[in-house]
């Protein structure tokens, strides 16, 4: 089992950059492994597919430059393959006056990403765009839209395999030892020989950074965020996507209104931390996981800096009706019978030593691998753009 690149992790990160690095060179061998018995099964398959517009992110880092290069590569992979998807735009509502401020920032970061079609709302303007929403202040970002990231994840991995490609299921990453010049990666049912690893595992890319002797000052924490759907008879009261104007002070965009490519609406998420990575619901624990946690002297001034808001976050998870009163904050007429309970997704945010939530992707390379090690939202629309990124930098590492 001898390869040039071994990939691990099979979401949509991780399939895109083996996609694009056999494009770059049909003569690489190149697999993919994947813990599960199907691809894309975690972040990727459970986020609520959106395509960002870029409008968040600092111009110039990394999640600015590829969400936006890979918005562009995304619409023209899916007009290509006929996988649906629509450009509906959203507003981003201001509902408080402290927030006018930060919304208006928001307006000018937009600007400097090269985002010229977006435009800020009075208050009596607001309707115009979202009949049932109330706000001070708004701003309309034509460029968002939906898709099913599973479904593109899918196809990629189709054209992957014409290229000659190897995809393993059900393929957990134990070990990783050098061999000479090369890595063996360590599978229960196989050892896998390469000339170089790309870790894209996701909620585990930490753990697998340091299976191959990596000291790191970060730690992947998980952090749940759930959703609720709205009737089929309220559909009607969000045409499109409506978010609240964000915290400059914690890294989650709060709850807000999401029309799928499936038809439904889907309201949230709420960001709470979970005991376990792969925790979806809330009574998943994993002791040795959640332990792990906590001993990251980083997650531990992460708690104490946002206590009151983590709080807060799980007082809505565990009280419908305090969910309810932030999403009537946009829709004021929104009740809890309008709500049923939806699904769920982990994020894989990263934790530095000394008690920060990194705020763009973080790329640790050396010459025998490569670990994507914070590859949150928006890693789904910047994913082509990140697999370009990645195949370039480590299409240098082999020779074949």
């Amino acid at each position: 089992m001898e390869y040039d690149y071994v990939i691990i992790g099979g979401g949509i990160v991780g399939l895109t950059t083996a996609w694009k690095l056999a494009s770059k060179n049909p003569r690489f061998r190149i697999a993919v492994l994947e813990k599960e018995s199907a691809l894309a099964s975690h972040q990727t398959g459970h986020n609520s597919g959106v395509i960002h517009s870029g409008i968040y992110y600092t111009p110039g880092s990394l999640k600015a430059r590829n969400c936006i290069e890979g918005y562009r590569q995304l619409l023209s992979f899916c007009q290509e393959e006929n996988i649906p998807y629509e450009i509906c735009g959203k507003l981003i509502v201001a509902t408080g006056k402290e927030q006018l401020t930060q919304l208006d920032e928001l307006y000018k970061k937009g600007l400097a990403n090269g985002l010229r079609q977006i435009k800020p709302l009075g208050s009596s303007e607001i309707k115009d765009y979202e009949p049932h929403v109330s706000g001070l202040a708004a701003l309309w970002v034509p460029y968002t839209g939906i898709v099913d990231y599973t479904a593109v994840s899918e196809k990629i991995a189709v054209k992957f395999r014409e290229l000659g490609g190897s995809i393993f299921l059900s393929s957990k990453v134990t070990a990783l030892k050098e061999k000479g010049n090369t890595i063996e990666v360590i599978t229960p049912d196989k050892t896998f020989l390469t000339k170089f690893y790309i870790n894209t595992a996701g909620l585990y890319s930490d753990r697998i950074a340091l299976l191959s002797g990596k000291r790191l000052s970060v730690r992947i924490i998980p952090f749940r965020g759930e959703y609720y759907t709205l009737h089929e008879n309220r559909k009607g009261l969000v045409k499109n996507l409506i978010y609240p104007v964000p915290n400059p002070d914690f890294p989650f965009l709060g709850v807000h209104f999401t029309r799928t490519i499936k038809g439904t609406v889907e309201a949230g998420p709420n960001a709470v931390f979970a005991f376990r990575r792969e925790g979806y619901r809330t009574w998943d624990i994993s002791l040795p996981e959640l332990a792990w946690s906590l001993s990251w002297k980083g997650f531990r001034q992460v708690m104490a800096k946002y206590l009151r808001m983590g709080l807060a976050e799980y007082y809505r998870s565990f009280f419908k009706y305090a969910f309810v009163r932030e999403l009537q904050k946009l829709i004021p007429e929104i009740t809890a019978n309008d709500l049923i309970p939806g699904g769920s997704g982990v994020r894989a945010q990263a934790c530095t030593d000394t008690g920060k939530l990194a705020d763009d992707f973080i790329v640790l390379e050396n010459k025998k691998g490569m670990d994507i090690l914070n590859a949150p939202s928006p890693a789904a629309t910047a994913s082509l753009a990140i697999g370009d990124y990645i195949a370039t930098m480590c299409c240098k590492q082999v020779v074949t």
